[in-house]
Parts: structure tokens; sequence; C-alpha cells
């Protein structure tokens, strides 16, 4: 046998010891399958493993340099469509389009609890449009601030109005009167003292 070569169990060729990673159990202080062996049946075992207990097995990709693949959408694309962060790689872990999507999603789910399809229903139902002004498209969902429910979903317009009403219906009546011509100015009873209109 070569003094600088070793004979390698796994696909029994004779390789040089540079090929063997060290084991300091092992008489001659070296691995008894080569480096591309033990990659190999390294994988192979992790696969069965991850196949057994019934989890997702990704296939290895190759992927050109200053690129990335997204788990999420499947496509491969340049770091410039990747936001940065602290991981090793130093990208997320979706792109930035894929974020943007979830992000949406997560939105809808955490503040008001519906899904996106959810959302697009109460849309289609609305004809597509905003049910106060009739007009605009119908964009960012209403709900009610104190049970958090939703009500519908209305365009920016209407939806800050509303809010800048303060969700009240009985000033929302007064400001519908004030723009019909009929004020609601309150009536002075006593000194201090003042009666609004029934």
């Amino acid at each position: 046998m070569n003094e600088g070569a070793k004979r390698c169990t796994g696909c029994e060729r004779t390789l040089p010891l540079a090929s063997f990673a060290a084991d300091r159990n092992r008489r001659d202080g070296l691995q008894v399958r080569c480096r591309e062996c033990v990659a190999e049946y390294g994988a192979a075992y992790y696969r069965r493993r991850r196949e057994a207990t019934g989890k997702t097995v990704r296939d290895k990709v190759e992927v050109p340099p200053g690129h990335k693949l997204c788990r999420t959408c499947g496509e491969i694309k340049p770091h410039s469509e990747w936001h940065r962060n602290a991981t090793a790689s130093g990208l997320s872990t979706r792109c930035k389009a894929c974020r943007a999507v979830q992000g949406r999603a997560g939105h809808l789910k955490r503040q008001y609890g519906i899904t996106e399809v959810e959302r697009d229903d109460m849309i289609s139902s609305q004809m597509g449009i905003c049910s106060i002004c009739l007009t605009a498209p119908a964009v960012h969902v209403d709900h009610c601030h104190e049970t958090g429910k939703v009500r519908g979903v209305l365009c920016f317009n209407c939806n800050s109005a509303i809010g800048k009403l303060g969700d009240d219906p009985d000033t929302v009546r007064r400001a519908a009167a004030y723009l019909e011509g009929n004020s609601w100015k309150p009536t002075l009873v006593a000194p201090g003292v003042y009666q609004l209109p029934s």
C-alpha cells in the first residue's frame, strides 16, 4: 500500500490522504470513507430520516454567484431582490416580493382576523366600490375599534372620514344634517347650560 494514499471503504478507490477527514478514533487518524463518500452518505442518510418523519426534503439547486433561490416562489433572483438581515448569508429567507405578499396576508389576519380571500369576497359583494361614496375603489378594510368587527371595505377618504368622526353614528348624522343645511346648534337654556336638539 502506498504511504501517501488510503483505500476508501465506500467507493473502494485508493486516494491521497488529503481526501480523508480526520478521525481520532482510528489507528491511522483518518476516517474509513473519503470526503466525497461521507458527504454523499450523509446527504442520503439525512434524506431518509426526513422522509421517514414525513418532512419535506429539498433538492439541491445550482445557483449562480450573486443570486439566491427563494424557497417560497421557487425563483432564482439576484441579491438586489432580497432584504438584508443578520443571518449567516446576510439575506432574508424570502425574496422581497414574497415577503410583501405574506406581509399583507399576515397584517389582515393579525389586525382584522380575516384572510385575503374573505376580504376579496367582501370587495366583490360591494362590486369593487366603496360602500359610502359609491365611486372610489374599495381598498381599505373598515372595522369597529371597540368590538374589532369588520364592517366592510372602503376607499381611503371614506375610511379616514369615519375614523376622524370617532366612529360615532350621532356625529355622522349631525355632519349629514349640517351638509343638508340643518345645523345642529345647541340652545342656551341657562348660563353655561346648553340643550341639543332632539
